[in-house]
């Protein structure tokens, strides 16, 4: 209206202009009838709405920030009051539906990120007690498909009212292309355990390092000497009447080496071809070839090789070479590797007596010859 009454007045000094000049004052006339009627911000508005490109940054990534989240709904003004924005705000928290990120909410480090999940075991070494259960697990662990639990467990033994899903707790988490490891020495000598860990899964593999059963024997009593200095006499406890060569299969340390008997218990509830045995002699003659044989069976890539391992002469048995990030190589604890106490050869000869027929059977029953004598 404005634009039009201003043309009425300028009308009748038109026949002083030229035509050049009516056509120049007509466009600048325009302009601002134009600018008028079209304010500048509603122009910016309606040329580029804000609403789909704010929903568009939200959506590509949540992690994204939107600097300015105002600039969404407000106009450009910026200099609006703060009653006025605080308004905006809430009718912005009411109309739209979409979930700003503030600026001052911290991304969690990625160092505190759980990978993977607690599974339960796919592999289990269940013995023997003074055998190298320790040794074999360290060393398998060096595998980077292989996670283990750090302590015994005593799950299937001592714990089995527990429940599984506690069980399942006490596991490292894994990837899914890794196995889950535990051991637990004792559960070879316990008569529910095969039934049990059958009953959680039958394709449990089963690893069993054995050893000499006389060296074994010495070896449990010097450990549990050294925590009970007035423990009677190694002979006192092997034998019943040493005289007559009576050896007293009551006795733990005696019992655990009667590998025939507790094996016949896990043949009822796995295959043999489920079950590996470790010869806890060649483990410390010949690690590499002993974890190769493992990791075979565990389905394993050979990754852990004799580069891996070198003889602590001090303690008379492998250690794992250091890392590179590591200042010193990684032996096994002060328990392991003690001077056995010194056993009458007469007695030593009688337990080796007892024992033989146990051995063949046992040879006989794993189709391997263990050498013994």
């Amino acid at each position: 209206m404005a634009c039009v009454l201003l043309f009425s007045r300028l009308l009748p000094f038109s026949h002083r202009l030229t035509r050049t000049s009516i056509c120049l004052l007509s466009l600048l006339l325009s302009y601002l009838c134009y600018c008028a009627l079209f304010p500048a911000d509603t122009i910016m508005h309606k040329s580029g709405d804000p609403t789909p490109s704010c929903q568009r940054v939200l959506a590509d990534g949540a992690k994204r920030r939107l600097q300015k989240s105002l600039s969404c709904v407000l106009p450009l003004d910026e200099r609006a009051s703060s009653v006025e924005a605080s308004r905006l705000k809430s009718d912005q928290k009411s109309s739209l539906t979409l979930h700003i990120v503030r600026n001052d909410t911290p991304s969690p480090p990625i160092g505190s990120l759980k990978f993977g999940n607690k599974k339960l075991p796919n592999a289990i070494i269940v013995g023997v007690k003074k055998g190298g259960t320790r040794a074999v697990l360290e060393f398998i662990r060096i595998h980077p498909d292989v996670r283990a639990a750090g302590t015994e467990t005593h799950f299937f033994d001592r714990n089995y009212d527990r429940g599984l899903e506690w069980y399942r707790g006490l596991m490292p988490r894994t990837l899914e292309s890794q196995i889950t490891m535990e051991k637990t020495p004792s559960y070879f000598v316990t008569k529910e355990t095969p039934h049990r860990i059958s009953t959680m899964s039958r394709n449990t593999k089963l690893i069993v390092v054995v050893r000499d059963p006389v060296t074994r024997a010495i070896s449990d009593y010097t450990q549990t000497l050294s925590k009970t200095p007035d423990l009677p006499s190694f002979q006192e406890l092997a034998f019943r009447n040493q005289c007559l060569g009576i050896v007293d299969t009551s006795w733990n340390a005696i019992r655990i080496g009667l590998y025939a008997l507790h094996l016949e218990n896990w043949l009822r509830y796995f295959p043999l071809a489920q079950i590996h045995f470790v010869s806890g002699e060649r483990l410390i003659t010949d690690p590499a070839g002993e974890l190769a044989r493992v990791q075979d069976f565990l389905g394993l890539k050979r990754i852990v090789t004799d580069k891996h391992f070198y003889f602590n002469r001090t303690k008379g048995f492998p250690c794992l070479k250091k890392p590179e990030s590591s200042g010193s190589p990684r032996c096994l604890g002060k328990s392991k590797g003690r001077t056995h106490v010194q056993i009458d050869r007469d007695a030593i000869e009688q337990l080796r007596d007892f024992y033989r027929p146990y051995n063949v059977k046992f040879y006989e029953m794993v189709g391997h010859d263990f050498k013994w004598e």
